[in-house]
């Protein structure tokens, strides 16, 4: 019979800084990560321009309305369950340790790829600033050296500190999209403003699948206000309020944004002008109805975008980490925090590492920043992420009917319910329509190569998971505990691998502080 592995105590940090961050600071770090002027200028042209459909504007608010439903059960949950960990947490309790761990990696894979993606496109949104202020024409890989740089002070800085920097960033970025728009509809193609992209005849068509997928990895960092629960001032009341608000406020930003491009170049010709115009097709509208001084600033700002997504999700997968870390399931030293700025350093450090190593090996080799790295990795990523929402709507239904906790038949059941049904109809498309998304031929063997990648991430979590277990019932007993994990005495017992919880029973396992 095996024997278990004796764990000695460390000096692992027990908690994130707590208390500095309120609403806006959430909101802020969740609508940088959804990047809301790349969406705009990329994304939604994108759309329109490679699948041929014009109703992306009713698909944003369709995605929005599911969304929220998820979001319904997500923040109920949240408010019996603070961890830096979110999805890994949520799924650890609903659905047991072992689908944990499996969802631990699978978002490390999602986050870092979106991160480490990005690095890929700030070459490209830095030319024609660079280009018009100094003539400066850099290398791309000097420019995502100089961001990487940027980012990597800030993710070992007091978290608030970067707060403050996104929310200068972002509120800039979203006026001057609210200016483009208004510009747009105040010059609508054939002088009459049409509501045709509005039309539910647009999303029943071929391709509506594709348009889906697109329109949720749109709203990719919506979940994250979960994972700065642990650093809120009031997480009760933060972490929903932030849910909510950001997903009301990506939804009418881009179905608004969606369908002034219509208005402004006629929703006959969208297809044809984004098809030729690509991500140019905003700067040249703003260009035409605004005059040269809108696009500068609009093309600035679609710099700062990218950047502020860089710092966003740099904060998320650092906190990752360190929540995994915190737990044993990554070695220790992930579980530590800066004691100066509460920051989780190695973690932060670590990710630094890997966005050098990935910027270092595509200049060596040459390869296409854009669509080999910015495109194919933040494409992957969001998949990923869109994986973990579904689950985690499986989970939340699970960890109500595990723990009898009081809450509405709507908030434990009937809301995610509804959610998880619709989510998985999305998942199934976006594997269907895997090889669209990505640009290549169905015959390319990247076609399957994400979606393996992620189903493989998740088996090896589960094995990590069970040889816990089995080696360490210590470590094993304390996944999905958060805070909890180093604050208290964990006695593992012999029952199920239920929901883990500080101070409630599970399956066995009881928690001494």
């Amino acid at each position: 019979m095996p024997t278990a592995t004796i764990e000695r105590p460390s000096n692992v940090s027990a908690a994130l800084a707590r208390g500095r961050l309120g609403i806006p600071s959430v909101i802020f770090f969740v609508l940088s990560a959804a990047a809301p002027l790349t969406v705009v200028a990329g994304v939604v042209t994108t759309g329109y321009g490679v699948i041929g459909v014009t109703g992306i504007p009713l698909a944003f608010l369709v995605v929005a309305a599911v969304l929220g439903l998820f979001s319904v059960g997500y923040v109920a949950m949240a408010r019996r369950v603070a961890n830096a960990g979110a999805f890994y947490a949520y799924v650890s309790r609903g659905l047991g340790r072992p689908a944990g761990v499996g969802a631990a990696w699978v978002a490390l894979l999602a986050y870092n790829a979106l991160q480490v993606g990005l690095y890929g496109t700030i070459g490209a949104a830095a030319e024609p600033v660079l280009d018009r202020l100094f003539g400066a024409h850099p290398d791309w890989w000097v420019v995502a050296l100089a961001a990487w740089a940027v980012v990597g002070v800030l993710g070992v800085l007091r978290v608030d500190v970067n707060g403050r920097v996104l929310a200068a960033l972002l509120v800039a970025e979203i006026l001057v999209i609210l200016v483009f728009d208004l510009g747009q509809l105040a010059n609508p193609a054939g002088g009459t403003v049409s509501l045709a992209a509005l039309s539910p005849d647009n999303l029943a068509v071929p391709g509506v699948g594709a348009v889906l997928v697109l329109a949720i990895l749109g709203f990719v960092g919506f979940e994250s206000a979960v994972v700065f629960s642990e650093e809120s001032r009031d997480p009760r009341r933060t972490v929903p309020v932030a849910t909510y608000l950001s997903v009301a406020i990506i939804a009418a930003v881009y179905a608004l944004s969606a369908w002034s491009m219509t208005v402004a170049v006629g929703p006959d010709r969208i297809v044809a002008e984004a098809g030729e115009q690509s991500v140019g097709l905003i700067f040249n509208l703003a260009g035409a109805h605004l005059g040269d001084t809108a696009v500068t600033i609009g093309q600035a700002l679609f710099l700062t975008s990218v950047l502020a997504a860089m710092i966003s999700f740099h904060n998320t997968t650092a906190r990752y980490a360190f929540a995994l870390g915190r737990e044993r399931v990554l070695p220790r030293v992930f579980g530590q925090t800066s004691p100066r700025t509460g920051a989780p350093r190695a973690a932060s450090l670590a990710q630094s590492a890997l966005g050098l190593v990935v910027i270092v090996l595509y200049a060596a080799n040459g390869w296409d920043p854009v669509v080999q790295l910015f495109y194919w990795c933040g494409t992957s990523g969001g998949f990923g992420v869109l994986l973990l929402i579904a689950t985690t709507s499986v989970a939340v239904i699970a960890f109500f009917a595990r723990s009898g906790a009081a809450e509405t038949l709507w908030r434990r059941a009937v809301a995610p319910g509804l959610a998880t049904l619709a989510l998985l109809v999305v998942v199934a498309l976006a594997v269907d329509n895997f090889a669209d998304l990505l640009g290549v031929s169905p015959e390319s063997p990247l076609r399957w190569a994400v979606p393996v990648a992620y189903l493989t991430a998740a088996l090896l979590g589960v094995l990590q998971a069970l040889l816990l277990r089995r080696r360490r019932p210590r470590t094993y007993a304390r996944i999905g505990l958060g805070a909890e994990s180093a604050a208290a005495d964990v006695a593992p017992g012999p029952g199920t691998d239920g929901a883990a919880g500080a101070g409630v029973a599970d399956g066995g396992t009881a928690v001494r502080r």
